[in-house]
């Protein structure tokens, strides 16, 4: 007789909660570092405001610089801690 497993006991959903808290950290971080920079630096009068490669300077810190982090540490994370998980049901692997 078969023993039937339940999602719950498959190791897979353990390492795709683990990724999914990792993302959802990682979306946080993009939010703080652009709120950070946009509403931080942003609220001065635009007349007060210094320029970068002709963008205010809130804005290239919030969205250029943020957006080159942001990808740097997505690759780092997946390269590092992500994992690669076989999508077969490992009942239907045996029975082949």
């Amino acid at each position: 007789m078969k023993k039937q497993h339940t999602p719950i006991d498959d190791y897979r959903y353990k390492i795709a909660n683990k990724e999914a808290w990792i993302g959802v950290g990682l979306v946080l971080i993009n939010f703080i570092w652009w709120y950070g920079f946009a509403y931080g630096m942003g609220q001065k009068d635009p007349a007060e405001y210094t320029f970068i490669l002709g963008l205010p300077a809130w804005f290239f810190y919030s969205c250029v610089v943020g957006l080159v982090v942001m990808i740097v540490l997505v690759t780092v994370v997946v390269k590092f801690f992500f994992v690669d998980v076989p999508l077969d049901d490992n009942d239907e692997v045996e029975e082949r």
